[in-house]
């Protein structure tokens, strides 16, 4: 591993030097200048007329309707032509497609865009229950249209690195609802939900992320690896069951499971969370056990040659008829299927004024007990054509970890500066066995990220940001990539209601 690093080195030259500084004092300046408008703005209200004295609720009977749009600019050194559909639009972090610098407008960069309603209704014949649901789309602002991250690979079936735009996968598929449940909720007994809903590990790093998962600005709020215990598809969850209470303020426990279902998911998945508060320390560990955990892919330009000679397999493969899958260059990608174990442990600590975070997760991925077939739908109603359910002879082990501090410097502003990285074993067979450079993506690897940036509340809902994000990535983890080095400057605004 040390080796990897620098022999990378060596390959960073001085105007790449010179260039990166550059970069990071434009980035200085772009938050110094946002900065210096938030205190002008400070000044003016405080010597403004005053603010109106009511503000007017979006709860009607018991329903909220509520919402986020938030769209900025951002340049990124090592980038790919921003999507109209992956949920961050761009790569934020260096990616294999990472192939030109862009510069445009990125939605969802603090917070996904969204808007949703909730709701509670109180049950007086059974004490202190109440009935709950909620619904709650996503979508891109700079686009309009709703996010679809598995659409913005499809869109890149058949290219070449080089000529890809921005194409992620994630659990977020066209869906017309990211969340949809109902359920029942106590303050005594706890709360049970039922449908499409987060897992408690994506509960979790949104609450133990210093940047509570903003994309631009957090490697596990822009992956989901980590909150979906090793593939981003099972960061929210369909046809499951869900249970979370909390015991004297001083304890809480989760759990969760999903039932097998033939589409929307691979297999079942069981979750459970158990955690403990006290004098502005909270911590929580966590297990998750995923089956047939699918990560998505772009098909390359030989795979799209052959969708029309696919045939579904049957008892009698030869009387299959070539075509028969069902497939499309627009509705196809690639599945690599896993069963996945994470054991994870979060925390914080909030003296009042700083707070501090950190966490750790070891997920190990190996080959599904039970494989899927080519043809399989998958979330979104997308396809797997090719399906590679022996990519785990050898059980990979990704650790995932970040720890991070956020100080509120007056009541409007708050600054972020976190660390996040990865490290995967070499778990690959043959030649590949124990190797620690770039040659096969089954190499040991690493990933390093660090971020700073700034936020300050011009009203109550409404506010800008600017901040980067410096990722570099090392041995099989940069396999095939084209560069290993971005940085993403960002300036935004965001209106919550």
């Amino acid at each position: 591993m040390n080796h990897q690093r620098t022999v990378f080195s060596q390959r960073i030259t001085p105007i790449h030097r010179d260039r990166g500084l550059a970069l990071l004092t434009r980035a200085g300046l772009l938050i110094a200048t946002a900065l210096a408008a938030a205190a002008a703005h400070a000044q003016v209200a405080a010597t403004g007329p005053a603010a109106p004295a009511s503000d007017t609720s979006l709860t009607w009977h018991g329903i909220t309707l509520y919402g986020i749009v938030d769209v900025g600019l951002q340049y990124d050194t090592h980038g790919a032509p921003i999507s109209d559909y992956h949920p961050a639009g761009s790569n934020d972090i260096v990616q294999s497609d990472s192939n030109r610098s862009v510069f445009g407008v990125t939605p969802s960069n603090l917070s996904q865009s969204r808007v949703g309603l909730q709701g509670l209704e109180p049950i007086p014949e059974f004490g202190d229950w109440s009935g709950v649901f909620k619904l709650e789309v996503f979508f891109n602002p700079q686009s309009g249209d709703i996010s679809d991250a598995l659409k913005s690979l499809a869109l890149n079936n058949g290219k070449a690195l080089a000529n890809r735009s921005v194409g992620i996968d994630s659990s977020v598929a066209g869906q017309i609802f990211q969340q949809s449940f109902a359920g029942l909720s106590s303050p005594t007994f706890g709360t049970i939900t039922f449908g499409r809903q987060n897992t408690l590990l994506a509960d979790g790093v949104a609450k133990y992320d210093p940047n509570y998962a903003s994309q631009a600005f957090s490697v596990i709020g822009l992956s989901g690896t980590a909150a979906g215990g090793g593939d981003t598809e099972d960061r929210r969850l369909d046809d499951s069951l869900k249970y979370v209470a909390t015991f004297n303020h001083l304890v809480h426990a989760g759990a969760m499971y999903k039932f097998n279902q033939s589409t929307g998911g691979g297999n079942n998945a069981i979750e459970g969370d158990l955690g403990f508060e006290y004098a502005g320390a909270s911590i929580d560990a966590y297990y998750v056990k995923v089956n047939d955990a699918v990560a998505a892919g772009t098909l390359s330009a030989t795979q799209v040659a052959k969708l029309p000679t696919l045939a579904q397999p049957v008892a009698a493969p030869a009387t299959a008829v070539p075509g028969s899958l069902g497939v499309t260059a627009a509705n196809s990608l690639t599945g690599t299927i896993s069963d996945n174990t994470t054991f994870g442990i979060m925390g914080l600590y909030d003296t009042g004024a700083p707070k501090f975070f950190f966490g750790y997760e070891h997920i190990k991925f190996a080959n599904p007990t039970t494989p899927l077939p080519p043809g399989f739908t998958d979330i979104g109603g997308y396809k797997l054509a090719f399906v590679n359910n022996t990519a785990y002879d050898n059980a990979k082990i990704l650790q995932v970890y970040w720890a991070g501090v956020k100080y509120a410097v007056m009541p409007q502003l708050e600054l972020t500066a976190a660390y996040y990285g990865y490290h995967q074993n070499a778990y690959g067979t043959g030649a590949a066995a124990g190797c620690t450079t770039n040659v096969s993506g089954t190499c040991s690897g690493a990933l390093d990220a660090i971020s700073f940036d700034a936020d300050y509340r011009l009203s109550k809902r409404f506010d800008v940001y600017a901040g980067l994000m410096y990722s570099i990535v090392y041995g099989g983890l940069s396999a095939d990539y084209i560069n290993r080095i971005n940085v993403d400057p960002t300036i935004g605004v965001r209106f919550k209601f």
